[in-house]
């Protein structure tokens, strides 16, 4: 889910300024969007099945639970400050009169809704490393 994540992210500053027509058309790209459903169930089902399975490494374990939280934080995020947007905006394609604050309210929702899928994915490395034994952790440069 980091992928999606991230294109909203990246393309915040180029439509943050965008006048009202060309914001709503851009909007559009959006369309179909409620299929990453189905990814993030499968990551969420993933990640509890993680943390199950390694409960009692605890160097494990510990990054695993906190890239859990972080992506139920990004969730939290987006049904508390995002889908409101797209209801009152229908998914944006009714301009409303405050639509310049929704915008705002649905643009940074998603990228602070990036940066916590981003610090999931990095508890997920690090739990990925914390697997190795720690000689082969050990780094070699030459």
């Amino acid at each position: 889910m980091l992928g999606p994540a991230l294109a909203h992210a990246f393309e915040l500053p180029q439509k943050i300024g965008l006048p009202r027509e060309e914001y709503f058309i851009v909007q559009k790209i959006y369309r179909g969007w409620n299929g990453f459903a189905v990814p993030l169930a499968v990551q969420l089902v993933s990640l509890l099945t993680t943390a199950f399975l390694v409960r009692g490494r605890r160097r494990v374990v510990v990054p695993t639970v906190l890239a859990i939280l972080f992506v139920l934080a990004s969730q939290a995020l987006f049904w508390a400050y995002t889908y409101p947007v797209n209801v009152a905006t229908v998914n944006w394609t009714v301009q409303t009169a405050n639509w310049d604050t929704l915008r705002q309210q649905w643009e940074y929702s998603h990228a602070a809704g990036a940066a916590l899928q981003v610090l999931a994915m990095s508890c997920l490395i690090i739990a990925a490393l914390s697997r190795l034994p720690s000689r082969q952790r050990s780094y070699n440069y030459y």
